[in-house]
């Protein structure tokens, strides 16, 4: 039998989960880097399938962005900025609940 209060830390335990898990790694389109070269990156940094990648940079190029991972910032935080490092728009965003 559970009480009240075991009842309520478990609904903020949840809360937080689900916070922690709240951010796109966003990509942004561009007309400099190639098809090619965002799916190589999708691939090594993400570790996308060759068809995942492909997937995502048809949609990159025809939505203008697409998030292309979710999860804990502390993880999508490394590869966002080995995503920028090779030239290529990414940003982190919180998703919306």
């Amino acid at each position: 039998m559970t009480t009240d209060n075991e009842t309520k830390l478990q609904e903020e335990v949840e809360t937080i989960t689900a916070i922690q898990h709240s951010y796109s790694l966003i990509v942004w389109n561009d007309e400099v880097n190639s098809f090619d070269w965002v799916i190589e990156t999708l691939i090594q940094v993400c570790g996308h399938s060759k068809e995942q990648a492909e997937q995502c940079a048809i949609i990159i190029d025809s939505k203008g962005k697409y998030s292309v991972k979710e999860g804990e910032y502390d993880v999508l935080k490394p590869m966002c900025d080995a995503i920028t490092d090779r030239g290529i728009g990414a940003t982190i965003e919180v998703m919306a609940n």
